[in-house]
């Protein structure tokens, strides 16, 4: 086999020879082919437009939360799920995939003929890049946002205020004015119930000159490596806020504390929210909160 084809094939995951995938090019995604390789369905939700979440998935297709989510994170197939239900399930899934299968880079599935060699490498390419990216950008995210809350820590630190340890019972009710700690349940009323429900929070802090009965402000801690989804996770915040303002008021301070690609898009969406924020590199900013 030439060294083309080894790295042609885009879905090595299936540790298949190259021409078992072109005689089915993305033009039919069968039972046996997710059957046997199970592994690859991480792979199959990135080669669509949009690329597929796995709650996205198995919302359209309507099929099994289980299936999914152990396809995905155990890379095999549910033990104990009844066969009729695995067969129709990975065909439904399957015809969602192939449905959304993206045309710019499946360029060959409007034709009759098979993929050329330079573009199946060219797809592979692509849909290795998503992936990847699929796979990197919550860690990457999770290291920014600790990055960011150790940068509020040090700065409350040396201001004055005293860092609650976790795990002891802090509510954002009964904090001293003073103090501050991450990621404090604040509970919200649910719009129409009397119901509440817990959001996290990233900091609560109480203010020094804090009187009785004064509320904490709060800080959610936002970064962004790009443009491309921070529209997307606005509605967040604003879900946030809307929440806490119909459960105590006008008064609730809440704001981000932002680091990368926001545009003004974003900030003129949660400044009509009445969200305000604070920029990374300009922490001192903080102050106008009153800390």
């Amino acid at each position: 086999m030439k060294e083309t084809e080894n790295r042609t094939f885009p879905f090595p995951s299936l540790k298949m020879p190259r021409m078992a995938f072109l005689e089915v090019p993305l033009r039919e995604i069968s039972v046996a082919l997710m059957r046997e390789n199970p592994s690859v369905l991480p792979t199959l939700r990135m080669s669509t437009c949009p690329p597929l979440a796995v709650d996205r998935l198995i919302g359209l297709a309507g099929v099994s939360n289980n299936l999914v989510k152990v396809m995905e994170k155990e890379k095999k197939l549910p033990l104990q799920m009844p066969d009729n239900e695995l067969v129709r399930d990975l065909k439904k899934s399957g015809e969602i995939i192939k449905q959304m299968a993206d045309p710019d880079i499946f360029i060959w599935l409007e034709r009759d003929d098979n993929p050329r060699e330079e573009e199946v490498y060219r797809a592979a390419t692509i849909v290795a890049d998503r992936l990847c990216g699929a796979k990197a950008n919550p860690i990457i995210r999770n290291a920014q946002e600790e990055r960011q809350l150790a940068k509020i820590s040090d700065w409350l630190t040396e201001s004055g205020y005293l860092k609650l340890p976790l795990g002891e019972g802090t509510k954002y009710d009964n904090m001293r004015p003073g103090t501050f700690s991450f990621r404090v349940n604040v509970p919200v009323s649910q719009e129409g119930t009397e119901r509440l429900v817990n959001i996290p929070v990233d900091v609560v802090i109480m203010p020094r000159n804090a009187t009785a009965g004064e509320l904490p402000l709060l800080v959610e801690a936002k970064s962004a490596g790009d443009f491309t989804n921070v529209n997307k996770r606005r509605k967040e915040e604003a879900t946030k806020m809307s929440q806490l303002r119909g459960t105590y008021g006008g008064d609730i301070q809440f704001i981000l504390f932002l680091c990368g690609y926001f545009d003004t898009g974003y900030l003129g969406y949660e400044a009509a929210e009445g969200i305000d924020w604070v920029w990374e590199h300009r922490i001192d900013d903080l102050r106008e909160f009153g800390l």
